[in-house]
């Protein structure tokens, strides 16, 4: 028996599942230390469901995700809108080195893919889908850069990089904390900053207006329509692969900062980030729901030690050079729990890390201005060249 769910039974079931997700992370405890999103919890509780129903021959579901681009290409153009260049001037030097070394981690994270998958006698393009695009990228990257290699004819990419980006995830929350705490007790670090214990007067939460509201939209769609039609002519000018919302994501940042120079209070990131966030969570479902788990058992083992060897690489580089090269401190070593946190998962990863460092041993607001705005949106200006030109390399 087929049971065939159209595009809106499709848009319901990935929401109710998103739902689901959320509520089953807040009562594990275990999904709430590592960060796990929702929509992946609910998204692979179908995914296997649905593998269990198939490999029983009780049923076979079909979805129809034709609106999953869609979600998608909104998601990337609000990260774009997000990259305020104002940002960068507050970080100085340390935001700077600590940016280059997530472009040299993403190179590095596709070389040893792309070595492994060969030595594995897999496509490199699978070994790619375990290096930077679900390490650094993490399950957006991977779902977003998996359906595009799937299109170049390499089957099981995206449920490849959605399974890597979940383990790195989880590893990212384990191996973080005891590397900085070897890094503290081996240089005896203490934090040069007091505690403020004085309580920050919140401001009240202005609400989201109509028409501001519809200002942002206007924006986000400009952005995508713009992004999209250039990355369409660059495609066919070039030969080059070049998806069409990294376009939208990359006019999304010039578009920011030229209304940040005319007009800065025309961008409200609260709707953004609203935006964002509903966007992001509906596509990740939608991706993670329809995902044959039966077409990845066979690549399981290649992929779990691409995956290992990824983990122990980001630590030897956090702690023999990163760590060096922000400067053998206290704050260094927090930045370096916030590298391994977003380099192995996302940037919730890496703030919780550095949560943790920061709760028993002291505070560090270098590392709270320098990894987040990295880890958010940063990074993609060194990652998405390294991985489309890795893909059109190696298709």
């Amino acid at each position: 028996m087929t049971l065939a769910l159209n595009q809106v039974s499709t848009i319901f079931l990935s929401v109710a599942l998103l739902v689901l997700g959320s509520f089953l992370v807040k009562k594990a405890s275990l999904l709430q230390r590592f960060c796990i999103p929702a929509p992946v919890v609910g998204g692979l509780l179908f995914a296997i469901v649905a593998t269990v129903l198939k490999a029983s021959g009780a049923a076979e579901i079909s979805l129809d995700t034709s609106l999953q681009s869609l979600f998608m290409l909104t998601f990337f153009t609000t990260v774009g809108l997000g990259a305020s260049f104002k940002l960068i001037k507050l970080g100085g030097k340390l935001l700077v080195i600590y940016w280059i070394a997530c472009g040299f981690l993403a190179l590095a994270q596709n070389v040893i893919g792309v070595s492994l998958a060969s030595l594995f006698g897999i496509h490199p393009l699978i070994g790619m889908m375990a290096g930077a695009v679900s390490m650094e990228g993490g399950h957006g990257a991977a779902t977003a850069f998996g359906q595009t290699v799937e299109d170049l004819g390499i089957p099981s990419a995206l449920a490849i990089g959605i399974a890597a980006a979940t383990f790195g995830l989880v590893a990212g929350g384990l191996v973080g904390g005891p590397t900085v705490k070897y890094l503290i007790a081996k240089h005896n670090l203490k934090p040069t900053e007091v505690e403020d214990t004085a309580k920050n007067v919140e401001e009240a939460a202005q609400p989201i207006v109509t028409n501001a509201f519809f200002t942002q939209v206007l924006l986000i769609t400009f952005c995508m329509a713009v992004g999209t039609y250039l990355g369409g002519l660059f495609s066919t000018a070039t030969g080059f692969v070049l998806p069409g919302y990294v376009g939208a994501m990359f006019v999304a940042v010039i578009v920011r900062n030229v209304v940040d120079k005319f007009k800065p209070d025309a961008i409200d990131m609260k709707s953004i980030n609203l935006i964002s966030d509903v966007t992001l969570g509906i596509f990740l479902s939608m991706a993670l729901m329809s995902i044959k788990l039966w077409e990845v058992a066979a690549l399981a083992l290649p992929m779990l030690v691409i995956v290992f060897v990824q983990v122990v690489f980001i630590v030897l580089f956090g702690i023999f050079v990163l760590f060096r090269l922000l400067g053998k401190n206290y704050d260094a070593a927090v930045m370096v729990a916030g590298f391994t946190g977003h380099g192995l998962g996302a940037t919730p990863n890496a703030m919780a890390n550095m949560a943790a460092v920061t709760e028993r041993f002291g505070p560090s607001r270098k590392a709270y201005l320098v990894v987040p705005i990295v880890g958010a949106f940063l990074i993609d200006v060194f990652a998405m060249p390294i991985i489309i030109t890795t893909i059109n390399l190696l298709k």
